[in-house]
């Protein structure tokens, strides 16, 4: 067999390094439409559960952020984990509270998602539901185990986030100032 017009086991050519990259953007929009029959099947033939992009989101962490609950289900059963952080420090349980998908939240704790687990600023997804006046968000986390006086980095708590946040309702449920 001529060697000499394939590349060494483990390289590939710009081509196909091309064709790689556009096939699994192609998987993470999958995870980001809530495709969970195409995503169980390629996992079945081998691709990793806790596959990842190059800002460290995992297919959990997109399935999560756009609210595909039978998605994110799918995947923890594949062995995603729940708390796999992108590459900011964030948490598919930050990223649901963000965006107030209850369904989504009660899968991830359900699966043994860390209620507490805070990004690098100490950012909880209570601080996170807090600041966006995610009320119903706070007591289901808060239901969950969450501590409303955990602080961040700045010594900030939940209440004091939704202050500064101008998220009123939710200042006044935890018990903090509003304005």
């Amino acid at each position: 067999m001529d060697q000499t017009s394939t590349p060494p086991t483990g390289t590939m050519t710009a081509e196909e390094e091309s064709r790689m990259v556009a096939a699994l953007g192609e998987v993470f929009d999958l995870a980001r439409q809530g495709d969970a029959p195409a995503l169980g099947a390629l996992i079945a033939r081998g691709m990793p559960a806790n596959l990842r992009n190059e800002k460290g989101d995992s297919l959990l962490m997109l399935a999560a952020y756009h609210g595909h609950v039978d998605t994110v289900l799918a995947l923890l059963q594949a062995g995603a984990s729940p708390d796999l952080r992108n590459a900011a420090g964030q948490t598919p349980l930050a990223g649901a509270a963000f965006k107030g998908f209850r369904e989504v939240i009660e899968a991830l704790l359900a699966h043994g998602a860390d209620v507490e687990g805070a990004s690098p600023d100490g950012r909880t997804a209570l601080m996170t539901a807090a600041m966006f006046n995610r009320t119903e968000i706070v007591d289901l986390l808060i239901a969950h185990g969450a501590n409303p006086d955990a602080r961040d980095h700045r010594g900030l708590s939940a209440a004091d986030a939704a202050a500064v946040m101008g998220a009123g309702r939710a200042a006044t449920q935890l018990g903090g100032p509003h304005h």
